[in-house]
């Protein structure tokens, strides 16, 4: 599991006793026993003692991933005496919570003493706790397990499934190390999972909640993005669109390594404005990658074709990478990691997301996405990459809200408005904010049509367009039908 050594920051210290706690259901047996079969493919021996499930249960759950455990796993099922299931032999004194302990730990160690295992897997520690049935002798048995795994330098990890007294902290305070699984039921869309490290003695690790998903092959986790640790040699040249006006109203192009968020309502044309980016990348012979939110990629790829850009054309030279997002199965952290391996291993330089309405339906707290949003901006903008978002606002005309402002993480702004003229409804496009420098803070008409974008001269001898009902105060043009 890469992700989860990025997360530890190396992975785990040999020798050492480690905590993976967290509700049933949330992979622990997955984790624990991708261990095992790390460990076997270092020819490392391994052995998983379990006491809660049994070893055909944990060798169907290794078929359903596509593992097999080999020789180098040994699977000890620590069942209870088979006279505690006859009723008519169960006897309180003979059989009491102390002895149960004692013969469960007696027949660990003649296990481990026989394997002799460098990895070692316990489930779970719930059985245990039940066994112990107090806190200090809980705790002192736990001590006499790590003190006896340590003289065999073994890397231990233990798992708690939290089912009776989640609050007791006893093994907390005795492993090495601590991570922590939670599954999160959110109102619509598959369930979330993250993990957190809550403790690694002497070791240094990467903080915060990570999400990870449990896919048809193991646990895949998503280390939390850290823009500072990202930063990459680049010239800040202009990247220009298929378009010269637009790129004269944009003061020659987009600069290489900005952020460029495009406004607007439905249908005023935000997604054709930022394919001419891409498609410009294209033709350039860089790469390019489309996120896409809101739109089937069919009906995309068709739409496009009818503008004079043949995507699938692209897609086949391999310079241009488009990804439909499902924001309903998707975790934030798992698109964060889309992006960086379309940006560090698939070499795009253009990166468009559209929209962040549905990046927004992935994450229920705005200032979540704010905050994430602000990572992958600044993470892009080190590796410079140029990166076009797309926010669809409520309403037409008149005054109209996004669902999210992040108009100040963005480079550049622009603006697209519905205005009626002539008795016609069209479109007007503005630059409000470019940062990296100056551009024109004229409004122009554009038109959308079979050769593209077409901007017309400045709407100089009007006014209230941006309201959406302009008013003539001089001798005005607009663009022609053929235009």
């Amino acid at each position: 599991m890469a992700g989860l050594d990025d997360v530890l920051v190396g992975g785990l210290r040999r020798g050492r006793v480690f905590l993976l706690e967290g509700s049933p259901g949330t992979g622990k047996t997955t984790i624990a026993a991708q261990f095992l079969i790390e460990g076997a493919a270092q020819g490392e021996r391994g052995l998983y003692i379990t006491l809660s499930e049994t070893e055909a249960e944990l060798r169907e759950t290794a078929t359903s991933h596509g593992w097999d455990f080999t020789d180098e796993i040994e699977i000890f099922e620590l069942a209870p005496p088979e006279s505690l299931l006859d009723d008519h032999q169960q006897q309180s004194l003979l059989y009491s919570s102390d002895l149960e302990l004692g013969e469960t730990t007696r027949r660990i160690f003649e296990t481990v003493e026989r394997v002799r295992p460098a990895r070692i897997v316990l489930d779970s520690l719930s059985e245990i706790r039940l066994l112990a049935q107090s806190s200090l002798r809980y705790r002192r048995q736990i001590l006499a397990l790590k003190h006896y795994f340590s003289h065999l330098d073994a890397t231990v990890v233990m798992l708690d499934d939290l089912t009776t007294e989640a609050l007791d902290k006893t093994v907390h305070s005795v492993a090495h190390g601590v991570v922590r699984l939670e599954e999160l039921a959110p109102d619509y869309g598959a369930e979330r999972r993250r993990l957190r490290v809550i403790k690694y003695r002497g070791q240094r690790f990467r903080g915060g909640y990570h999400d990870f998903v449990i896919d048809t092959g193991g646990v895949r986790v998503f280390p939390r993005l850290v823009s500072a640790e990202h930063k990459a040699e680049f010239e800040r040249d202009a990247v220009k669109s298929q378009s010269p006006e637009l790129d004269a109203l944009l003061g020659g192009g987009i600069e290489r390594g900005s952020s460029t968020l495009i406004l607007g309502p439905a249908g005023t044309g935000k997604s054709l404005l930022t394919l001419s980016f891409a498609v410009a990348a294209v033709q350039r012979g860089e790469r390019a990658a489309l996120f896409i939110f809101d739109e089937e990629l069919g009906l995309l790829f068709e739409r496009a074709k009818g503008l004079g850009f043949d995507l699938q054309a692209m897609v086949d030279t391999g310079r241009l990478v488009v990804d439909q997002v499902d924001a309903a199965e998707l975790a934030p952290g798992e698109f964060a990691h889309r992006v960086r391996l379309a940006v560090e291993k698939g070499g795009a330089r253009t990166v468009v997301i559209d929209s962040l309405n549905g990046y927004q339906a992935a994450m229920p707290e705005e200032q979540q996405l704010i905050l994430h949003m602000h990572e992958l901006l600044q993470f892009l903008n080190r590796q410079g990459t140029s990166t076009f978002l797309t926010v669809a606002q409520h309403g037409l005309v008149g005054d109209m809200k996004a669902p999210v402002d992040v108009t100040y993480l963005a480079d550049t702004v622009i603006l697209l408005r519905y205005f009626e003229a002539a008795g016609r409804v069209r479109r007007a496009i503005s630059v409000i904010k470019k940062r990296t420098s100056a551009h024109e803070d004229t409004i122009r008409e554009y038109r959308i049509g079979a050769s593209g974008i077409s901007l017309g001269a400045p709407l100089q001898n009007f006014q209230g367009v941006l309201r959406g009902v302009p008013q003539l105060i001089g001798e005005g043009s607009l663009l022609s039908e053929d235009a």
